[in-house]
């Protein structure tokens, strides 16, 4: 299982590289395991995904990010 601090630093990372669009990112990850079969591999990904929303959130209208 992949620790909770894992899936906060891939979500920042992300984040950081794509942005607002980082979500989008995380989405068709998920969407594509689940394709090849990968539940286990899907269920990461969407917890990376609300991390990043959840970090999105928290941006608000900060105009330094």
């Amino acid at each position: 299982m992949t620790g909770n601090i894992d899936i906060w630093r891939a979500a920042k990372l992300l984040v950081d590289r794509h942005g607002d669009e980082a979500p989008i990112h995380a989405a068709m990850r998920a969407d594509d395991l689940l394709a090849e079969g990968d539940v286990d591999g899907q269920r990461i990904w969407k917890r990376i995904l609300s991390a990043i929303e959840e970090l999105l959130r928290g941006r608000g209208d900060d105009p330094l990010h």
